[in-house]
């Protein structure tokens, strides 16, 4: 699927390559500042969706999504999956499993931010399997 007429809030960035890993498709990461905290703008193509994940901390920390364009899915463990669109915001407490990321026919970005805390780090956990992904309304 092309991204002509997708319109970003910010420029794409780059291939995130330093994550990649993580993710199941490609996205785009432009670090919007890293200073105090870090605040991403994190693109992903149709279908593609990071693994299960934990923000971890000692005190503080978590991580504020913000949809800036396009439709993609949030879902924290043992929850059912959050349709979002531009204005959607999702706040994750620390030590939260979940997954965010495009749906399977649309480009979707969102802006992350980091919260500062203490001793804060991320657990990068299994993908979201492409036969459960695969179930999930597009609409």
């Amino acid at each position: 699927m092309s991204d002509q007429g997708f319109d970003g809030v910010f420029p794409r960035g780059e291939a995130n390559t330093a994550f990649g890993k993580y993710f199941i498709g490609r996205s785009y990461l432009n670090m919007l500042t890293t200073e105090g905290m870090g605040v991403g703008f994190v693109t992903f193509e149709p279908g593609c969706r990071n693994n299960w994940h934990i923000h971890h901390a000692s005190k503080g920390g978590g991580q504020i999504l913000l949809c800036t364009a396009g439709s993609g899915w949030y879902q924290a463990e043992g929850e059912e999956p959050v349709s979002m669109v531009a204005g959607s915001v999702v706040q994750i407490p620390t030590g939260q499993k979940h997954w965010h990321g495009a749906k399977a026919d649309s480009w979707f970005s969102h802006i992350a931010i980091e919260v500062p805390g203490e001793d804060t780090g991320t657990e990068w956990l299994e993908p979201v399997a492409n036969e459960y992904y695969g179930k999930l309304p597009q609409a």
